[in-house]
């Protein structure tokens, strides 16, 4: 089964940039950047649009990320500021009198000092106008990964430094993924993209209208055939028929509050409040794992704008926030683990208090897989706390989910028992490992030798990172059990039937367990006919249903957590 871990970067080649009489920031700039004891080399790309705009790229030459896209860029007053959301990267800098160099501090995570000079002038033809070759254009295929489908669609464009291209992955949201190389050889088409250690080699048919051939990454590999892009339309996402549009028939707010307990976290996130007379009944909603914004966008689907303008229509006022480092939000996200999320989660109860529509005994926290396990270890110490809605959280440990995940997802996929056991049999293994052993060089060590063993070929090294990362660590090992047993205020636990995630049967029973072993008399626990993990009405539950469906949240689950909610806070 591959597993996919895309970045959405954009592939430039180095592009020539001289001098004029006149000063001016657009160019190219080299610059260093000091983590620990490596060393990260960098050159930002500053263009001026027709409308006298500026727009940039960034690459890291060292880690063969090229033309990682800035979002936002502006120079007044000798003053440099650029942000990347594709990499959650700030910078400031000041520039001398002759735009020669650039002081300033980047940051990503932690501030560290990066300074810019002007980048030697590179070959005179590298922007001349070139002939598009007879490939150029958008490409489009479906790769069938076993556990989900995934349209991509490779933009290729020849420049005088040769063939480029970009992928998107479009019911993922990851779009200008760079190709590191591509070369054509006759009908043989080769792209490599080392940012995620992927790869694509096809035969180009007489007409160059197809190209068949193979997806490669993490080891396994896929068929992937590829058909010129005809109409944009191909290239839209499919209809969301639950998705607000504007105006709203409430008041939105797009705000931002400190998180006290956790240095430079600033979270940026939209609060909704519904017409009326306050105060209201206030929801926070807390994202499942990943690195999610404040509307949990996921495969095409944003599940908490979803959820948070149903609520608000009922009368219940909503906070959203990106995750730290994720969108607008400062923070590391990488070095992140549950429990710092939930520290996060205080901060944004912390802020509902302070607001003059919300009831402060009618504060309440809603969370989503990962969520709905940080839920429970902020109201089993925060008081303010008046109830919470578990949607698909778990109640056993970490490796038990992904152990059950891995059973369910192989047979949904159409693998035999036997096969699908296997597979968990191995994935117990690794756990096992990551577990047991602390010393990071003999675990990189054993992983590396276990992955390879099993037949993974290509790149490991960012699948290793993953499974060492101080979040997967923390999950792994956490059990919800603990907090659960703490919570006392009323408690909702939702898990769909079709759930391959977070099955509903290994968990619902653990949590009604938890909740009853802590005292707590107030409860509810249900299992909501044939919804998947995304709580949409579902086939299978299969990952490869997401994207597909057009309903993001069933009406039944919309409904049942806002008269619960309701119910719980009509006293207050």
């Amino acid at each position: 089964m591959l597993k996919f871990s895309l970045v959405a970067v954009l592939a430039l080649f180095l592009a020539a940039s001289a001098l004029a009489q006149n000063p001016t920031i657009v160019g190219d700039w080299q610059g260093t950047l000091h983590v620990g004891s490596a060393e990260l080399r960098l050159v930002l790309h500053i263009k001026k649009a027709d409308d006298g705009s500026l727009h940039a790229t960034l690459d890291s030459i060292d880690q063969g990320a090229n033309g990682i896209p800035i979002s936002s860029i502006t120079f007044k007053d000798s003053k440099l500021s650029f942000t990347s959301e594709a990499v959650h990267g700030t910078y400031e800098g000041t520039a001398d009198q002759r735009l020669s160099v650039i002081h300033g501090t980047w940051s990503q995570g932690n501030p560290l000092p990066l300074d810019f000079s002007r980048a030697a002038q590179a070959k005179a033809n590298s922007q001349a106008e070139v002939k598009p070759s007879d490939i150029d254009g958008t490409w489009l295929g479906t790769l069938d990964t076993g556990s989900m489908k995934l349209r991509l669609a490779f933009h290729i464009k020849n420049t005088a430094d040769g063939l480029t291209a970009t992928m998107d992955s479009l019911d993922q949201g990851a779009n200008g993924i760079p190709a590191s190389s591509v070369t054509r050889d006759g009908s043989t088409l080769k792209m490599e993209f080392k940012g995620i250690g992927g790869a694509f080699e096809g035969k180009l048919d007489p007409k160059l209208e197809n190209i068949d051939g193979t997806w490669s990454q993490g080891g396994g590999s896929a068929s992937l055939s590829l058909h010129r892009a005809k109409d944009a339309a191909e290239l839209a996402p499919p209809p969301r028929p639950q998705e607000p549009t504007k105006p709203y028939p409430y008041k939105v707010e797009d705000v931002s509050y400190p998180n006290p307990a956790a240095a430079g976290v600033r979270l940026a996130a939209t609060i909704t409040i519904p017409p009326g007379s306050p105060p209201f009944p206030a929801v926070l909603l807390i994202a499942g794992s990943g690195p999610h914004d404040r509307d949990e966008s996921v495969f095409g689907h944003r599940p908490f704008l979803v959820l948070s303008d149903y609520l608000t229509r009922k009368g219940i006022v909503v906070l959203r926030a990106d995750k730290r480092g994720i969108g607008k939000s400062t923070g590391d996200y990488a070095s992140a683990t549950s429990a710092d999320f939930a520290s996060d989660a205080e901060a944004g109860v912390a802020y509902l208090v302070t607001r003059p529509e919300v009831g402060r005994r009618k504060i309440g926290l809603i969370g989503h897989s990962e969520g709905g396990v940080i839920a429970p270890m902020v109201a089993a110490h925060e008081p303010t706390v008046a109830f919470i809605v578990l949607m698909a959280g778990s109640g056993v440990p970490g490796d038990q989910i992904i152990v059950a995940q891995t059973l369910h997802l192989a047979e949904a996929s159409g693998q035999s028992r036997e096969l699908a056991e296997k597979d968990a049999a191995e994935e117990r293994k690794i756990l096992d490992m990551v577990e047991q052993q602390k010393d990071d060089a003999v675990l990189a060590s054993q992983l590396r030798a276990d992955l390879a063993a099993n037949g993974a070929t290509g790149p490991l090294d960012a699948q290793i990172r993953s499974l060492m990362s101080p979040w997967y660590r923390y999950f792994l090992s956490y059990d919800p059990a603990t907090a659960l047993h703490e919570v006392k205020c009323p408690v909702l636990a939702l898990i769909g039937s079709k759930d391959l995630q977070v099955p509903a049967d290994l968990n619902l029973p653990a949590i009604r367990r938890a909740l009853e072993e802590g005292g707590n008399k107030n409860f509810e626990v249900d299992e909501l006919p044939g919804l998947n993990h995304l709580f949409q009405t579902a086939k299978t539950g299969a990952v490869s249903e997401y994207s597909q469906i057009s309903e993001t949240i069933a009406p039944v689950a919309l409904a049942k957590i806002s008269s619960w909610i309701h119910k719980q806070t009509s006293a207050n």
